[in-house]
């Protein structure tokens, strides 16, 4: 009887494992998928508009929703990683002095 209850106790945690493996994994994907759209919107912050938004789709998935909003001195980014059903959403801001030394806004030479 007891060998009877281990094998089952076992056999529940073991299961237990497996969905919570799957859905860290899932998270990690729709982490990694907020990523890709933050790391596309620093490589095409536009110069006159104020706020863009898009979503990130290729075969015919959606990948990131992302939304840019230039702020005094500086932006905000927030972008929402898809993947299945879930979703993870990421939102930074980032000066205009920091995105010129990183490269991704232009130096302009202010007199």
């Amino acid at each position: 009887m007891k060998t009877l209850f281990v094998l089952a106790l076992a056999a529940l945690l073991s299961t237990t494992g497996f969905s919570q493996e799957k859905m860290e994994s899932d998270i990690d994907y729709a982490y990694q998928n907020a990523k890709k759209g933050i790391y596309w919107v620093l490589s095409n912050i536009p110069e006159k508009k104020s706020k863009i938004e898009s979503d990130l789709i290729a075969d015919n998935r959606l990948y990131a929703h992302v939304k840019l909003t230039k702020e005094v001195n500086g932006v905000k980014i927030v972008s929402t990683g898809h993947y299945q059903t879930n979703k993870v959403t990421i939102s930074i801001y980032r000066s205009n002095d920091s995105l010129k030394e990183n490269g991704y806004l232009k130096q302009t030479d202010e007199k």
